[in-house]
């Protein structure tokens, strides 16, 4: 039985968010909260936080920032599912780009799984101060790549070139956008120029 363009558009998707899942569950099951571990040398480890926030550990507006950014990616997911089915429709379309809509979409999944759900089952991941664990889970990150420390004039103390921590789904997002833009941007401009006809 061949598979449709939509189907495999959708196993991928689902292969991507199960690996996302299971990293980010054996690092919360195995490694202790800001517990690290040398990968390759100094300059790629994993280093198990929690981020209340939004992608690379940035803050978001407190517990009211939480329910907002949520929401947001509820509704980037059910737009981009319905964006890639009406797509993946047409024969004029690259499959790069459905492949990079598809692994934004996955990455979003799966840090809102982590947040409606991770503080189901594991209360030491509930936002501090939340009133109720469920939307209100923190994401488990563990990518951490400390590249090399810089320091400018200016600066108190040195920082660390790359010090953000991520994960899988977070990877997803942003190598599915720089795909789209670097090599799918010829098929954007036309859709633009259509819609503006």
């Amino acid at each position: 039985m061949k598979l449709s363009k939509g189907n495999w558009l959708v196993i991928l998707g689902a292969v991507l968010v199960v690996l996302d899942q299971v990293i980010k569950v054996l690092v919360k099951t195995n490694m202790d909260l800001g517990e690290t571990i040398d990968v390759i040398g100094d300059w790629f480890k994993l280093h198990f936080v929690l981020n209340k926030g939004m992608a690379f550990g940035m803050a978001f507006g407190g517990l009211f920032g939480k329910v907002l950014l949520s929401l947001f990616r509820i509704v980037l997911f059910g737009f981009l599912c319905w964006w890639i089915g009406k797509l993946s429709r047409r024969s004029d379309v690259p499959t790069g780009v459905l492949v990079g809509l598809t692994m934004i979409t996955a990455g979003a999944l799966g840090n809102i799984i982590d947040c409606f759900v991770y503080g189901l089952i594991w209360p030491e991941t509930i936002t501090p101060g939340a009133p109720f664990a469920f939307m209100f889970g923190q994401v488990v990150d563990m990518f951490y790549f400390p590249l090399f420390d810089y320091k400018l004039p200016w600066m108190d103390y040195p920082r660390t070139f790359f010090g953000a921590v991520f994960n899988f789904a977070d990877s997803c997002v942003t190598c599915g956008a720089f795909y789209l833009l670097l090599f799918q941007y010829k098929f954007f401009a036309k859709e633009e120029e259509k819609t503006a006809e």
